[in-house]
């Protein structure tokens, strides 16, 4: 065979593996990212978009961060070359959203920017927006609407299946957290170098990529294998990852072991940085704060929770955590305050015989903490 053959070839059918380098070494160029794993699941996220028609879930890739100029937006930008039918919101309402996703013939993927201002600590928050974002983490989803047709309204139902990529300050709802892949992003130190992006400049040489990754996408999309997980890597996490390591076997060389190292690294921070729900991250300070003792009051707990580092209950939309706020949010545990006996008073509180079944069901795999 010819070498303008072999070019010929390599132009139609493009290795997996050298393209996904193509993809990384792109992005590399113009993202400071907080870690080799962050950037490999990104890669891996943007090839995934490429290959919809071959999973059940697709996972959401969440660029946060605690300030601006971090970074978020400017991953946001490098990946709309690279990734199909790029659609950037900032702001967008579901009635948009559900309508451009609908569009069978030109499935977008979602970047969407400024988060923050949705679900920020100071927003006022969308239920209907998170519905749809949860609902289209998993194929066949849909969203029920009624439409006007001519003078009769109709019911009829919108498909929400889509690639969601997200960036803000803070954090997201519990409910995307754990369907996001979680990158914290950080304002780049001294040392730290990367291009300025230019869109009319560096726009067109993503784009490239994309067809190239499109072309892989193609070539391999009737032989997607479900692949073996790290043992870590289960339930709600299994489906995160699903997709990302597959398209990793299917890539080959070294982008199966990236990945799985990958994933479990940033489970392991997600579950100790804040990736998990607000519910679990209470059960985890109520047994750090509970250390030896058998029960405490609800003043005590409340005053131990807002004084932890990092922690959130001293700032929930603006106010701090009080007394109804802390059982509401251990009710869903099957937990309720009790009166307990201090001295000759008689306090409401929490006791840790009743704490102890949550603790071993959502702490699984957690030392004791005391502190």
């Amino acid at each position: 065979m010819s070498a303008l053959e072999q070019a010929a070839i390599a132009t139609l059918y493009p290795d997996g593996a050298e393209v996904l380098r193509d993809v990384y070494d792109h992005l590399s160029r113009f993202v400071a990212y907080p870690s080799l794993h962050a950037k490999v699941a990104h890669v891996l996220w943007v090839a995934h978009a490429h290959l919809m028609d071959a999973w059940d879930t697709t996972p959401r890739i969440a660029f946060l961060s605690t300030e601006p100029g971090s970074g978020k937006s400017r991953a946001l930008e490098v990946t709309e070359a690279l990734v199909p039918n790029p659609l950037l919101a900032v702001s967008a309402t579901p009635a948009y959203l559900i309508r451009r996703i609908a569009n069978e013939d030109a499935l977008p993927t979602v970047l969407f920017d400024e988060v923050d201002t949705i679900w920020g600590s100071s927003a006022p928050g969308n239920e209907e927006l998170r519905a749809l974002l949860n609902s289209g983490y998993r194929r066949g989803a849909s969203a029920g609407r009624c439409v006007a047709r001519g003078k009769e309204i109709v019911a009829e139902e919108f498909p929400t299946y889509a690639a969601v990529a997200l960036a803000g300050i803070g954090s997201l709802p519990d409910t995307i957290l754990t369907r996001s892949v979680i990158v914290r992003m950080r304002r780049r130190s001294p040392d730290e170098k990367v291009e300025p992006y230019r869109q009319r400049i560096n726009g067109p040489e993503g784009e490239r990529i994309r067809e190239r990754l499109a072309r892989w996408a193609r070539s391999v999309a009737g032989d997607i294998d479900y692949p073996d997980l790290p043992e870590s890597i289960r339930d709600r996490d299994a489906d995160v990852w699903e997709p990302l390591i597959a398209v990793a076997d299917a890539a080959g060389e070294e982008w199966p072991e990236l990945a799985r190292a990958a994933a479990v690294k940033l489970v392991a921070e997600a579950k100790e940085g804040g990736g998990v729900s607000l519910g679990v991250r209470l059960l985890h300070d109520l047994r750090v704060i509970f250390g030896e003792a058998d029960q405490m009051t609800t003043a005590d707990i409340l005053a131990r929770l807002h004084e932890l580092d990092d922690s959130p209950w001293h700032d929930l939309k603006g106010k701090p955590l009080d007394a109804r706020g802390l059982s509401w949010r251990l009710r869903q545990y099957g937990i309720k305050p009790r009166t307990i006996r201090t001295g000759y008073a008689t306090p409401k509180g929490y006791r840790r015989e009743d704490l102890l079944d949550a603790w071993a069901r959502y702490l699984p795999e957690e030392k004791k903490e005391t502190q």
